[in-house]
């Protein structure tokens, strides 16, 4: 089996981004829309499944598109709004198509709003939508970096609960307003980074050793230069990171050359990297020198030549470790 970890609801019916556009230009949130089984099946079958059915992945953890959760846009309450609307239409999905996509949620986070208001939106994705884990964005700004490290001990009421449902976060930032940033080819990959030195610098999995959180893009700088991260936790005295961070923090396959991939492998131990494509979402198009889709990852993972074993931990294995909600 070929699970995906790392897909994004990119294509959802018109009239949900029409909602969300009249969201932030009123006063009151208009009544959400009527979508169709049929709407939902229509934006799935054509793009995403499509695609998976292509590539032979079996399972995607799916999730809302991540540059539209813009936590930075409206008040606290019209994130909760939001995110309760675009997780909802991932259940729905994970309804119509339950043996291809399990859901991750959203959180109605919010500038300057403490991270423990989306416990609740968490449990309700987790307990009752049947969801296997959580976006978490490190930056609800929008791209200006005014919060707290996630290391800081304003994230441990989250973090409390994440070890109490049992479920992973993925690293994801969203929408970028800072205009030294593009969103998908420098704000997302300093994102990634960022977490990775601040889990470095802290004991915070000393504190939550059972915390997991994935690293996506590959780990954004950290495994092409893993001798700087290497020597400065030498410099800055704290443990080896096999010991510190790489038993609770994991990378995906979200890379988009093989020479990218290869490096990747050589680096990273093997139980900590899952395979994931981000698919339908950051780099759509076909590769000139090669004539396969960017984003046709498993081709990648494949031409490394790893045994059997291997290539089932990769595929399969370290998803289900990381993400237990998913089952037998």
């Amino acid at each position: 089996m070929i699970i995906d970890c790392h897909g994004h609801y990119t294509t959802v019916p018109q009239a949900h981004t029409d909602w969300r556009k009249a969201q932030l230009a009123g006063e009151t949130a208009p009544a959400y829309p009527v979508i169709s089984d049929d709407e939902i099946r229509e934006s799935i079958e054509g793009s995403q499944l499509r695609l998976m059915r292509e590539r032979g992945v079996d399972l995607t953890i799916f999730s809302p598109r991540a540059s539209a959760m813009a936590h930075h846009e409206g008040t606290e309450e019209t994130s909760r709004q939001w995110a309760a609307a675009c997780n909802d239409l991932i259940y729905r999905v994970t309804q119509l198509f339950p043996s291809s996509f399990a859901g991750v949620c959203q959180l109605p986070q919010s500038p300057g709003v403490p991270i423990a208001n989306s416990i609740g939106e968490l449990r309700r994705c987790v307990e009752e939508l049947g969801f296997v884990g959580c976006n978490l964005n490190p930056d609800p700004s929008g791209g200006h970096w005014n919060s707290a490290p996630l290391t800081d001990r304003s994230w441990y009421p989250f973090y409390e609960a994440m070890v109490e449902l049992d479920v992973p976060a993925m690293v994801h930032v969203s929408a970028v307003t800072n205009p030294n940033f593009h969103a998908t080819g420098s704000a997302y990959l300093n994102a990634d980074t960022t977490a990775f030195m601040q889990f470095l610098q802290s004991d915070l999995f000393k504190d939550f050793p059972d915390l997991r959180m994935i690293i996506p893009h590959g780990g954004g700088a950290v495994p092409y230069h893993w001798g700087r991260f290497r020597g400065l936790a030498d410099m800055l005295d704290r443990p080896p990171l096999a010991e510190s961070v790489m038993r609770n923090v994991f990378f995906d396959t979200c890379v988009y050359h093989q020479p990218g991939i290869n490096l990747l492998f050589e680096v990273i131990d093997l139980d900590n990297l899952m395979f994931g494509s981000e698919m339908v979402g950051a780099v759509r198009g076909i590769d000139p020198t090669t004539g396969h889709y960017f984003d046709d990852t498993r081709r990648y993972v494949e031409a490394l030549g790893l045994s059997e074993d291997d290539r089932a931990r990769v595929f399969e294995g370290n998803a289900r470790r990381v993400y237990p909600r998913l089952g037998l």
